[in-house]
């Protein structure tokens, strides 16, 4: 099955993200990191959009090519990522609040994931 078609569907069946613009830009099987699979994808967020609460069983690098974005990981406060700035969540990272800053103008991620195969990129937080 398609990569494209697995994420969309664990993001649809899961509802963890909130988005319809999520873009998977390339998937590998990394030689140096056998059973493991690295993905970068982006993620639009309209104005005022957001996730649900989520973590992911991988680690996972954020950099905000555009706009402003708000996220908090469980046990930090809240920060506002604006464009060119970025950060880590290591694997199994509950990620509390992830969203576009501004009501009126769009934002864009780019996500690096490195999860094992059988893993899903992402899984909804149990409260």
């Amino acid at each position: 099955m398609n990569i494209r078609v697995l994420l969309a569907t664990a993001l649809l069946s899961t509802r963890a993200f909130a988005h319809d613009n999520v873009h998977i830009l390339q998937q590998q099987t990394p030689p140096n990191a056998p059973g493991q699979q690295a993905i970068m994808l982006t993620v639009d967020y309209a104005p005022g959009q957001a996730s649900d609460a989520h973590s992911h069983p991988g680690s996972v690098m954020a950099y905000v090519l555009e706009g402003s974005v708000v996220s908090q990981l469980k046990g930090e406060a809240p920060v506002t990522y604006k464009q060119g700035q970025y950060w880590y969540e290591p694997a199994g990272t509950v990620h509390l609040v992830s969203r576009n800053a501004s009501k009126t103008k769009p934002a864009k991620l780019l996500v690096w994931v490195l999860k094992g195969e059988s893993q899903q990129v992402l899984e909804p937080y149990k409260q």
